[in-house]
């Protein structure tokens, strides 16, 4: 098994490529502590590495962020022989329920305007997002203001806002005119 590694935006994040799905198409799942990821083996296994400071799991990579003190030239090898054992033991990804399912803060008269800003985010964002290791959430619409969560490689990094304010809010308001801001909002 060869598993590459490529580099996101956040210098603190590194995304790994094990060659075959990972979540496939069962969504997106991100963990922001050891005690988060009970419900996945993998990112349990990931996070008894120490420097480990959170765990993503894409499609068909996984992304892991280190922490401050943590050197990516002792703890690269590390995650990448995880990922391998974990690979050719046949254990299983997820435990139970597969993606996240949190609660969304949206008015149901705005049913029209939410499926168009879904559909948008779905076929333009998400995967220039998932290219950099990470994901982009729709957590909800209310007056206006969509509001979105960034995960992954993208949660933490210094350049989200500005993907978020910039592109993000500019691409919704062109195409979405109810649309006024666009706000991130943590997990």
């Amino acid at each position: 098994m060869f598993i590459e590694t490529e580099a996101t935006p956040n210098p603190a994040t590194l995304k790994f490529l094990p060659g075959q799905d990972v979540m496939g198409a069962r969504g997106t799942a991100d963990f922001i502590s050891e005690e988060a990821a009970t419900r996945s083996p993998l990112a349990a296994r990931l996070f008894q590495l120490d420097g480990v400071a959170r765990v993503f799991l894409g499609a068909d990579f996984v992304t892991v962020t280190k922490t401050h003190e943590s050197d990516w030239a002792e703890l690269r090898p590390q995650v990448l022989g995880a990922l391998m054992e974990h690979a050719m033991a046949g254990r299983p990804v997820m435990a139970g329920d597969e993606a996240e399912d949190d609660a969304e803060d949206t008015d149901p008269a705005d049913a029209e305007v939410v499926a168009q800003i879904k559909e948008l985010l779905d076929t333009r964002v998400r995967p220039a997002v998932a290219g950099d290791g990470g994901d982009i959430v729709f957590r909800g619409f209310r007056d206006g203001i969509v509001k979105l969560r960034m995960q992954g490689a993208c949660s933490g990094c210094p350049s989200s806002r500005a993907t978020l304010k910039h592109g993000v809010e500019n691409m919704l308001r062109h195409y979405v005119p109810e649309v006024v801001a666009v706000e991130q909002v943590e997990a």
